[in-house]
């Protein structure tokens, strides 16, 4: 999987590769079990921060997409693609929230964000 980090988004680095590990996941391009890099080695392959990678992982273990494993790396969650808990839809509720009133603010209609949905699948 190839990761990109963009030092010029206003996107924190440690939440890109969270959301770059994520789309992995939900690609299949990474699966269940499969070990990530440690966070020293993938700080040096990115340039970044181990500490920023850590962060990363840690994000990404809170909501189950990774499991860290004392001593032996991260892996993928077994149950990374899952039916979401009523908790897990309601924080993503609460996290879309936020883009749909900007996108609301920038007079785009319902049809227009629905598309803008489909777009983001296509292109995936």
């Amino acid at each position: 999987m190839y990761i990109e980090i963009d030092d010029s988004s206003q996107i924190p680095i440690y939440l890109q590769l969270a959301n770059q590990i994520i789309k992995g996941i939900a690609h299949q391009e990474l699966l269940p079990y499969e070990a990530l890099p440690s966070g020293r080695t993938l700080a040096g392959d990115l340039g970044i921060n181990m500490h920023t990678v850590n962060k990363a992982y840690h994000y990404l273990e809170d909501r189950r997409f990774i499991q860290v494993q004392p001593k032996s790396g991260a892996i993928i969650h077994p149950d990374a693609v899952r039916t979401a808990t009523p908790k897990e839809l309601e924080t993503l509720k609460e996290r879309l929230a936020p883009i749909i009133d900007e996108a609301r603010c920038l007079q785009l209609s319902t049809d227009t964000i629905y598309q803008l949905i489909k777009e983001s699948e296509s292109n995936d």
